[in-house]
């Protein structure tokens, strides 16, 4: 089994914000995968299939900054090691419309991802980041990631998360290192495309 979780904050006002781009993938798949997700305490949650695979989709949808002990209780629920969990969040660092898998490290500055290495004490969890971008310079940063994507965003993030989705599935069938080397690699080629128009 599989629990895939997205990160986001509570509320309709922050449905649209940069910073549930996690959620928004989790949204994805479900629809994909055919998974109805339905409110459960102050997030959304739905179990399926994924050929012979269990999966639990999880739209945390705590402050960001208390993530952390949420997430440890939904693994303690299904008995799962962090080995079978996945968590995707939003990523300041990346283009809009970039998709990067990562499988330890630091939270970069993310408070969700700070507040489960905090809670679990170890960084030793695969991440699936979306990006965002940056703010404009002088733009706050907190004000920037709970500011709505703008309709141009919109465009470029939208194929963005069904990569994300693509690479969801390649996750939980083929594990981590073989899909680095697949979507890492396909991205690397397309830059390079990019790059000589």
């Amino acid at each position: 089994m599989h629990l895939l979780v997205g990160l986001g904050n509570p509320g309709k006002a922050y449905a649209q914000t940069r910073h549930n781009a996690g959620m928004w993938v989790i949204e994805r798949a479900a629809a994909r995968w055919s998974i109805h997700l339905s409110a459960r305490g102050s997030g959304l949650r739905g179990a399926g299939r994924l050929g012979r695979e269990l999966v639990e989709l999880a739209g945390l949808l705590d402050w960001m900054n208390v993530t952390g002990p949420p997430l440890k209780g939904l693994l303690r629920e299904f008995s799962l090691s962090l080995g079978e969990l996945i968590v995707v969040h939003d990523d300041l660092d990346l283009e809009p419309g970039r998709v990067r898998i990562k499988l330890a490290g630091g939270h970069g500055g993310h408070n969700g991802i700070k507040s489960i290495i905090e809670a679990f004490g170890t960084p030793q969890f695969v991440r699936v980041k979306i990006g965002i971008g940056r703010p404009a310079p002088g733009q706050d940063t907190a004000d920037f990631v709970l500011q709505p994507v703008t309709k141009d965003e919109r465009a470029v993030i939208d194929p963005c998360l069904e990569r994300a989705v693509d690479v969801l599935e390649s996750l939980i069938h083929r594990g981590p290192e073989a899909t680095m080397n697949q979507f890492h690699v396909r991205e690397k080629v397309v830059d390079e495309r990019e790059d000589k128009t």
